[in-house]
């Protein structure tokens, strides 16, 4: 096993452990196609890239478990349209691993977002260190759309974040904080939830 599967391995048990297995490998599978495309990098760097580019894989596979509510879509061929906000070179790890790919049978485009762009028309919005002082307001805009957040700050869920990257131990995990079922709201699956590091509630 190369050292980018192993920093993404985790340990399960339990009736999903099997779909659990099987998110991973494709995630591996990401993780692996995006470094090869990479190539070299300063040493110094390597940290940094490894774990940018397993967060860029777990976005991708983000949206195979995710529902959006019908209207989501102008049309059955519409793409699943990812914004990346404060991290470019994440943003850059994504667009490799996405090219010629598809969620659920459409296909998916990344986008950059600078600050003060529009988030009309996302369907997932990652949001980077390099914009957590803007995290609060970013988060207010995004309330009530159907839209899937998520970050990568210490407050992330108890600012709005539906998912917030944490690393421990040297691997990547996530932290779920669901959005209150109501009829316009995206839904995330339970089999998303069971590889969670933790699940919070939060109040509608």
């Amino acid at each position: 096993m190369d050292a980018l599967s192993r920093r993404s391995r985790w340990k399960f048990a339990g009736p999903d452990r099997p779909r659990v297995a099987g998110l991973l490998r494709a995630c591996a599978l990401s993780i692996g196609i995006a470094a090869g495309l990479a190539g070299a990098r300063p040493a110094q760097a390597d940290a940094q890239a490894d774990e940018y580019r397993v967060k860029a894989a777990f976005l991708y596979k983000f949206g195979s478990y995710i529902e959006w509510p019908s209207g989501s879509f102008a049309r059955a061929d519409s793409p699943v349209t990812i914004g990346v906000m404060g991290a470019d070179t994440l943003a850059d790890e994504l667009a490799q691993i996405v090219a010629g790919r598809n969620v659920n049978g459409r296909p998916v485009r990344v986008r950059k977002l600078r600050p003060g762009d529009p988030i009309a028309g996302l369907h997932v919005l990652f949001v980077g260190r390099a914009d957590g002082g803007r995290l609060a307001e970013i988060l207010a805009a995004a309330r009530g759309q159907a839209l899937l957040t998520v970050t990568e700050s210490e407050e992330g869920l108890e600012l709005g974040s539906m998912i917030n990257f944490v690393v421990v131990e040297d691997k990547v995990r996530f932290d779920i904080a669901p959005p209150p079922s109501e009829p316009n709201s995206l839904k995330i699956s339970a089999r998303l939830l069971g590889v969670a590091r933790k699940v919070v509630s939060k109040s509608s």
